[in-house]
């Protein structure tokens, strides 16, 4: 099977990036939202990040417009499910959510398209296991800001097939990533190692060792991070931090994953980082 369109599931902050790479990737590119006003900010966000590539010299005229013109909407994604050849939901980060749109996807997909997960920690073989073509599922783990991020986490479910594998290797090359295998197990590779850090950083603010801009300059001087945990926790956002933390505790059983109790206070709070205003700093 040839993928020629793109069926992208969720348009906030990862499924109007992942929208954007498809489009600008030459593949005719859909984007659903249940929201008309989260479809009209994904679309705008495509918009401005064409322009802004524009003026950079980073795109040309010709390929601005070619992506716009690759690029669609809808608000069903039973409808989407019909079209596209591959399905990459980008939904909150939460598996009964997740497993809803799969259960979807199974009943109304095409029937050799691929069910891929933009999941950041979730299993990619308890999603599969909700469809009749678990060989059909994988995960799909791209990073925020995705215009600008290389990596995609290609996650292996139990079930996965090595011909699914290798189309969903080919196309993220294809849309300009690198692609990095990894089997699935709770947070992968990437959030198993980071979220820790970022958990522990927080303890280290609760307990008193140091300030937030102290920790954050620590790691940007001593160990030449691009920015401090703590900042990062603010821009991936704290609730999302809370979810991953949370699957790593139940997923590994091991108390060293606990989340730290002051990134759960925050949380209840409402301080969730850049998005909210609110976070370790203020926005």
């Amino acid at each position: 099977m040839e993928v020629k369109t793109i069926g992208v599931i969720g348009a906030g902050a990862m499924g109007r990036g992942i929208a954007y790479a498809a489009a600008c990737g030459g593949y005719r590119t859909i984007l659903e939202d249940v929201s008309p006003e989260m479809l009209e900010q994904g679309i705008a966000y495509i918009r401005q990040n064409l322009e802004e590539g524009v003026a950079r010299g980073k795109v040309t005229e010709e390929q601005r417009n070619i992506a716009l013109a690759n690029l669609t909407t809808s608000r069903s994604v039973e409808d989407l499910c019909r079209e596209a050849d591959l399905l990459i939901e980008a939904v909150p980060e939460e598996m009964e959510v997740k497993l809803e749109i799969f259960t979807i996807f199974d009943k109304f997909a095409l029937p050799a398209a691929i069910l891929a997960s933009n999941t950041s920690s979730l299993s990619i073989t308890e999603l599969a296991a909700i469809t009749f073509r678990a060989q059909n599922c994988i995960g799909m783990h791209f990073f925020n800001p995705v215009p600008v991020m290389k990596l995609v986490e290609v996650i292996r479910g139990l079930a996965t097939s090595q011909s699914t594998y290798n189309m969903v290797r080919d196309l993220a090359i294809a849309l300009d990533k690198t692609p990095v295998e990894v089997n699935d197990a709770p947070g992968f590779v990437s959030n198993r190692v980071l979220m820790p850090l970022l958990n522990e950083a927080m303890y280290a603010v609760m307990e008193g060792v140091a300030t937030a801009p102290a920790v954050d300059e620590v790691f940007k001087l001593g160990m030449a991070h691009p920015m401090g945990p703590l900042t990062l926790a603010d821009f991936i956002g704290l609730d999302v931090c809370l979810d991953i933390m949370r699957v790593l505790h139940a997923g590994l059983g091991d108390p060293k994953y606990r989340p730290c109790p002051l990134l759960i206070k925050m949380v209840d709070a409402g301080w969730l980082g850049k998005k909210s205003g609110q976070g370790f700093y203020q926005y």
